[in-house]
């Protein structure tokens, strides 16, 4: 086994026993030593290598704590609607991507946001029937939670006046009592469970092929919250010695009787794949109007929400997975989803305490609320003091401006309150959620940090006593990121007996100015000691 020491470099090792060093010995996946570089040399073997990383910087691999992977690399070959200002353009953009499909293919994608558009209308059916009259349409929106469908679509669904709206769901209807092809929540899971079908191409393949863009911005882990068919592509990429980088990957809540079933338990795996915990939903997202709110929505006396796993079903699920030792991952942006979320993993907490048996799953098994945006302040202290890991995305946070601004103004709400969540002792592990934000390590450690838009607005950051420092930011997408899979005796941090998991860039990121951190690049990413991409 060949020993390499990387040196020459500015090496933030995010570890404080040693916050620097100049020089690592690396001897097979793992790190022998973190240190100067007579150090490292004198413990490596004979023949070792040396690659002079020519003062450049070294952190520790990103880990992205929440993102889609299937969902991004498949979007990646579909009509992407974001940037669009009108309907118009979104429909000019739909039209020339049908031209290009074959006749008898589905058309997918999406990514449209009608609140950035120049009139804010919603999309229906027979704007879509216009440009794409023949062939299905499916386009989820920007957050994932509404999906614009044409008639043709609906058709094939099986949607049509007299289908009535899935709990959890919401079927859109004109006067008439028409379907508009506006599907909210769990109305449009039979549109997603196409998206991840064949007719949208080879996964495997697809993750082969992108997969390099995720190591491209730094990332040597992830956390994917995708399907069932994603766990199967990585088993298969895993199978074939192709997997680039680590994949901690979490069971979807229909699939939790099959992962029972087959004896799954979070943390299963190795260093490359591991089981994570059970997705479960509880509420929507802001931009539909559809995440669970204490107030109703303004203008909207009767929206509270929608509760896509209503209270009582959901303790049922996690007492259901903790018992199988599968945590539960809890979807919950509104702050009676994150509410209701926490008051389950308390009674689950309580119940385990009393149960000889499962009283050893407590201390175990970490609980997760994914994006945990909007929380009462009263509830903050709540996740430190029942253990839950706060997965958050920083992106989120600024991207969500105008829409907070306008529908959550005058409210007492603690929102993306990741510094608040810190000083209560709570573990904030970030992530981008991409495809829904790019998945780009470095726009989420900028908005952290200044917590304002690419062009510096507004002044000062949204909710300014919420900013971080650098260190805590980069924190968050390291050692925060592999506690919450389990593995911070393995990665996050660079020390002896670490996996040997680094990318190194060619601006230190402790040398630049705050609003400089998004434009930060990669020139190297290591994963398990081998060059894995290479600018």
């Amino acid at each position: 086994m060949t020993d390499t020491v990387f040196e020459n470099a500015r090496i933030h090792t995010l570890d404080p026993a040693r916050p620097y060093a100049e020089a690592m010995l690396v001897r097979g996946e793992r790190i022998v030593a973190v240190g100067d570089r007579d150090e490292c040399r004198d413990r490596a073997g004979a023949g070792a290598r040396r690659v002079d990383l020519g003062g450049m910087a070294v952190l520790p691999g990103l880990i992205d704590s929440h993102i889609h992977s299937a969902l991004y690399v498949r979007g990646l070959e579909q009509v992407d609607l974001r940037g669009t200002t009108s309907l118009d353009e979104a429909l000019a953009r739909i039209a020339r991507h049908a031209a290009g499909l074959p006749a008898d293919a589905w058309l997918f994608g999406g990514r449209w946001d009608s609140h950035r558009w120049a009139r804010p209308v919603q999309p229906n059916r027979a704007d879509l029937d216009r440009v794409c009259p023949d062939r299905p349409a499916v386009l989820p929106s920007i957050d994932g939670h509404t999906t614009w469908v044409n008639s043709a679509a609906l058709r094939r669904l099986g949607i049509d006046a007299r289908t009535p709206d899935p709990v959890g769901g919401q079927i859109v209807r004109d006067e008439r009592g028409e379907p508009t092809g506006i599907l909210r929540e769990a109305a449009g899971d039979a549109a997603y469970e196409l998206m991840r079908s064949s007719l949208t191409g080879d996964l495997v393949e697809q993750l082969r092929t992108h997969l390099p863009r995720l190591l491209a911005v730094g990332l040597t882990s992830i956390h994917d919250l995708d399907g069932q068919d994603c766990r199967a592509a990585y088993e298969s990429l895993y199978a074939r010695g192709e997997l680039p980088l680590r994949v901690h990957k979490s069971i979807p809540s229909t699939a939790l009787d099959e992962a029972i079933d087959r004896g799954w338990a979070t943390g299963d795996g190795d260093r490359w794949l591991r089981t994570g915990p059970v997705k479960i939903f509880t509420d929507g997202a802001l931009g539909s109007h559809t995440c669970l709110m204490t107030e109703p929505y303004e203008g909207e006396p009767d929206n509270h929400g929608i509760a896509v796993t209503p209270a009582e079903e959901f303790e049922r699920l996690v007492a259901k997975a903790s018992g199988a030792g599968i945590a539960v991952a809890a979807h919950a942006i509104g702050d009676e989803a994150n509410r209701m979320v926490l008051s389950a993993y308390s009674r689950w907490q309580e119940t385990a305490c009393t149960d000889p048996a499962a009283a050893g799953a407590v201390p175990r098994l970490r609980h997760r609320i994914e994006h945990t945006q909007h929380l009462r302040p009263a509830d903050v202290p709540l996740l430190a003091r029942l253990g839950v890991t706060a997965s958050m995305q920083p992106t989120h946070c600024t991207s969500d401006i105008p829409l907070t601004s306008r529908m959550l103004a005058g409210r007492d709400l603690a929102s993306y309150a990741w510094r608040s969540l810190l000083d209560t002792g709570a573990t904030v592990a970030f992530g981008s959620d991409a495809p829904v934000e790019d998945p780009d390590p470095f726009h989420g450690i900028h908005a952290a940090v200044t917590r304002q838009q690419p062009d510096g607005t507004p002044p000062g950051g949204v909710d300014p006593h919420e900013r971080l420092d650098l260190d805590a930011a980069l924190h968050g997408f390291t050692a925060a990121g592999a506690y919450a899979s389990y593995e911070e005796h393995l990665k996050g941090r660079l020390r002896p007996g670490m996996l040997a998991d680094f990318i190194v860039l060619p601006v230190d990121p402790y040398q630049v100015e705050p609003a400089g951190l998004r434009d930060l690049t990669v020139a190297l990413t290591v994963v398990g000691g081998v060059v894995r991409w290479q600018r």
